[in-house]
């Protein structure tokens, strides 16, 4: 005779400590208060794609179980920006998480568990008690099954406690800009397109900040059709190409084509859903792409960041086939031959020449890709996955912070260390960088470069001797002169 194995724990969880700060609730949340709840604990840091991908699996059990689940997320930060909880909050919105998150900025719950990889799932029963730990990616389908399986389980034992829990959320900033991720100047048409990612909407402008026209309803979706009515997901990097502007739809994992002389919104490559394997590519339409970040063309090639899958892909607009491009999938810093090199998160595109080169975000480094087939990826600044802080000048002696934008204009590299809050350059043939603008802490101040401030800007581009910037958590987009190294905000005019 067998007997059916139970989802009932066996450890008692351990009390959260005290003195540590919350986001999403009024006070503190205590595990014994949640007693007749499945509690799911989510371990992550908000740079991590990972970790990020993860958010919107758990938002569908939130909704799908509002009842009986409660999800509680537990930031403990791999970069020293991620530890301040005035940017964990920012995190928050921006990544639109419905549920309380404690800032474990020392990483006394992680250590108290023995955890070893962001994301970690933690499991505890409606008594207390620890069901088990995922570590890694999973699907809501997947776990939805089990999590119903739970349900009945405990009902049958009389441990669910369906009354609500009182959380407080964090209220959206208001503005004409919401997270914008990236920017695209344009000097031959003199417009400036703007990721206004958190409104789910691509802004078309002139360069001097007048809107022209603007594609995306507001609601977050995937609809193609006439920009009004189409809908976009978080979109981040763009690339324009005669008059067809390409976006990175990134939360829906696809490729879309602005037509901006029809002004209609047509997806052209993904399949609205995350990829959670590599694959070789094949057709555009046909192939599931992971949270594509940036864009860069070249005759008639659209190369992608990849960011989750840690590649470079590239789209043939003639042929419409898309595939991997420059990467082996591993994540790391490695340098070789395109399918050998390794990558982390790459985040940033440009191109100069016959080189692309890569923010490669989470190894904290600007890396060359050649571009052609059996061209090589290698470093110019950067050295390991855990390698960072903020360091000016050659060679190893560089550190960065999680760079997620960079731009090459007038033979001058320029990069958006995001998490350290600046502007830098660097000099692929020395293998240095140099601060340019920007204090080095958070802020929105105008004026002369090392005395502006930013907070974590993410995108870059230049016109017309201007550097535009997305000033991501500061709602705006900033100009910099690269004359008199001045910083100014850009009034953006016609934008409700």
């Amino acid at each position: 005779m067998t007997t059916e194995k139970s989802f009932a724990g066996t450890t008692e969880v351990k009390e959260f400590p005290t003195g540590v700060d919350w986001i999403n609730t009024s006070q503190p949340v205590s595990l014994k208060d949640l007693r007749g709840k499945i509690v799911i604990l989510d371990f992550w840091t908000y740079c991590c794609i990972n970790c990020m991908h993860i958010i919107p699996q758990l938002r569908i059990l939130e909704k799908r179980f509002v009842e009986e689940l409660v999800v509680l997320g537990i930031h403990s930060p791999k970069f020293p920006q991620e530890k301040e909880t005035q940017n964990l909050r920012k995190a928050v919105l921006r990544l639109g998480i419905p549920h309380p998150v404690m800032n474990d900025r020392d990483f006394r719950v992680w250590r108290s568990y023995g955890l070893r990889s962001w994301p970690t799932l933690m499991f505890i029963d409606p008594q207390g008690k620890i069901m088990g730990i995922h570590e890694g990616e999973i699907t809501a389908v997947g776990l939805g099954a089990v999590i119903k399986d739970m349900i009945a389980e405990f009902d049958q034992k009389g441990w669910v406690d369906r009354k609500p829990l009182p959380f407080q959320l964090e209220r959206p900033e208001l503005g004409p800009l919401s997270f914008p991720g990236k920017v695209l100047a344009d000097e031959k048409s003199n417009r400036l397109f703007i990721a206004d990612s958190n409104h789910h909407q691509i802004v078309v402008a002139d360069l001097d900040g007048q809107v022209l026209s603007v594609a995306g309803s507001g609601d977050f979706g995937m609809l193609d059709g006439l920009f009004a009515e189409a809908t976009f997901n978080a979109p981040q990097g763009m690339a324009l190409v005669g008059q067809d502007l390409y976006v990175a739809d990134n939360e829906n994992h696809t490729i879309r084509k602005l037509d901006l002389v029809a002004k209609t919104v047509e997806t052209v490559a993904g399949v609205g859903s995350q990829a959670f394997q590599h694959s070789d590519g094949g057709d555009a339409l046909e192939t599931a792409l992971s949270s594509p970040w940036d864009l860069a063309h070249k005759d008639g090639m659209l190369y992608i960041a990849m960011a989750g899958f840690h590649q470079i892909w590239v789209l043939d607009l003639k042929k419409k086939k898309i595939l991997p491009f420059a990467g082996s999938g591993a994540e790391g810093l490695g340098d070789g031959p395109l399918a050998n090199a390794k990558m982390a998160q790459p985040s940033g595109l440009s191109i100069h020449g016959d080189i692309m080169y890569v923010a490669d975000s989470e190894t904290s480094s600007v890396r060359a890709v050649e571009l052609r087939l059996d061209g090589f990826v290698r470093t110019i600044v950067g050295s390991d996955l855990f390698a960072f802080g903020d360091v000016d000048g050659m060679g190893e002696i560089v550190k960065l912070q999680h760079p997620l934008g960079v731009c090459s204009y007038q033979d001058i590299l320029y990069l958006a260390d995001t998490f350290n809050s600046k502007i830098k350059r660097v000099f692929p043939r020395t293998k240095s960088s140099m601060a340019y603008l920007g204090a080095g802490k958070p802020g929105k101040q105008d004026g002369p470069g090392a005395l502006a401030s930013f907070h974590e800007p993410g995108g870059l581009s230049a016109a017309h001797g201007k550097l535009y910037i997305a000033d991501t958590n500061n709602h705006l987009i900033r100009v910099a002169d690269l004359a008199t190294s001045t910083v100014s905000t850009l009034e953006i005019k016609g934008l409700e």
